[in-house]
């Protein structure tokens, strides 16, 4: 049978798309306290099935699929070039590792040519049948046919042979981007990296255990919390120091275990879980599966030692990338704060020709993490940014950006953020931002 907080989530997810969602609400058409619709409703954002909008309030929103982090498949290819195949359907689903352009003489492209890699090109057979022969796909540009030869040879060696109307140019941009976006999506850490799969070093417990069995296998950890689990190992609930404190030896688990546990699904970054952890308190989270399966856990120091080693080289290039290489630190800074420089490029823009909202937020968060994480502060997590703009910022302008502490402890800070260009006022922002730290509770 479904627990309470279950049938909440099962609710949410039934909702149309665009529903207004207030705890208030869920909590009367459940019959459940509002405290407990509240945690149904962070799981639910951080399953990404409702979404908070300021001014606006909680809303169900599309659940957006597990992005597939290997790369590129022939068959993604077909949409994103909005190509047809000719042959060799059956080798849609391999992989693409890497693609040629078929400009050279047969024997110079030989070089070139890999297995599971791509050759595009126009109408030339001698280069398609080249491409198949060796284990590479092709792709016909300029919406040229191709001889019933390579379609037989495509069908036999299972490799696509796809048509498109765009131009190589065209073609190449599109997979060139595609390719990037799947590298920087590898780039992302999620908690599948790092969390402990269930062996014999996670301990879980059953309802019926009791608190002598949870102090035995806590064994003076201050950091331990225990899973309950079924039989069929489905997590039912999760019980700490905190719930055992005061209690008698012989006190069932199932009653004082936290039934509606904060859980983790395996595809989530590193960053938000670290946030959650640190928000409630947490030193340890169980991480299941869409059914409720317990799959492991994950600890609070292994979110940090994560965040604390992520590298900083990214195979492809994100507008977080750009603006970081645009900035630079500047001589005349405050007090208690920093100052950088930018000079906008034509990337930075939007179709007006001023420098795009997104692009301004981005650099100013930068300036606030950099700043940061020149006092030692590593993992930072911007929680709100309330911008002014009052004035657009034109393409090769020179912005001054000044961060000024308005306040700053071990675990958030709060910065005042302006920006300048010809001497006068662009943009003004008040950043409050979240802490990642290592800290013991």
């Amino acid at each position: 049978m479904a627990t309470k907080h279950e049938q909440i989530l099962a609710y949410i997810g039934g909702l149309p798309v665009g529903t207004k969602i207030s705890v208030r609400a869920v909590a009367k058409d459940q019959r459940v306290s509002e405290g407990t619709a509240y945690r149904a409703i962070k799981e639910a954002e951080t399953s990404g099935l409702v979404s908070t909008i300021e001014r606006v309030g909680t809303i169900r929103i599309e659940q957006k699929p597990l992005n597939n982090i290997d790369s590129l498949t022939f068959r993604g290819l077909l949409a994103l070039t909005d190509a047809k195949v000719l042959g060799g359907s059956a080798g849609l689903a391999k992989h693409l590792d890497k693609f040629v352009i078929g400009a050279m003489t047969p024997d110079e492209m030989l070089r070139y040519i890999t297995k599971n890699s791509l050759v595009i090109v126009g109408n030339r057979e001698d280069a398609q049948m080249l491409a198949l022969q060796n284990g590479a796909a092709v792709l016909i540009t300029g919406g040229f046919a191709t001889t019933d030869r390579v379609i037989r040879l495509a069908n036999e060696m299972e490799l696509p042979v796809m048509q498109t109307t765009h131009d190589t140019f065209t073609v190449a941009t599109m997979i060139n981007r595609a390719l990037s976006d799947q590298a920087i999506k590898q780039d992302i850490l999620t908690i599948a990296s790092i969390y402990t799969p269930l062996d014999a070093e996670v301990q879980v417990g059953q309802p019926e255990q009791t608190v002598a069995d949870f102090n035995r296998l806590r064994a003076g950890r201050n950091d331990f919390a225990l899973p309950i689990v079924t039989p069929a190992n489905r997590l039912v609930g999760m019980v700490s120091k905190k719930q055992t404190t005061g209690k008698k030896p012989g006190t069932v688990l199932e009653r004082i275990m936290v039934k509606d546990a904060i859980t983790v699904r395996p595809y989530l970054g590193v960053t938000a879980v670290g946030h959650m952890m640190q928000g409630n308190g947490l030193s340890v989270l169980p991480v299941v599966d869409d059914s409720w399966q317990l799959l492991g856990i994950v600890t609070r120091g292994a979110v940090y030692s994560a965040l604390a080693e992520l590298g900083t080289n990214s195979q492809g290039t994100t507008i977080a990338d750009s603006v970081a290489g645009a900035v630079t630190p500047a001589a005349a800074a405050p007090p208690v704060g920093a100052a950088y420089t930018l000079v906008t490029t034509p990337m930075m823009m939007n179709k007006l020709g001023t420098l795009s909202f997104g692009v301004l937020n981005e650099i100013i968060n930068y300036a606030v993490t950099h700043f940061l994480n020149a006092q030692g502060r590593r993992n930072v997590l911007i929680e709100q940014l309330a911008l002014h703009a009052f004035r657009p910022l034109q393409l090769e302008a020179t912005v001054h950006i000044e961060v000024k502490t308005l306040d700053l402890n071990s675990h958030t800070g709060v910065f005042e953020v302006s920006l300048a260009a010809d001497g006068m006022m662009a943009a003004l922002a008040l950043v409050t931002c979240q802490l990642l730290e290592r800290t013991t509770r």
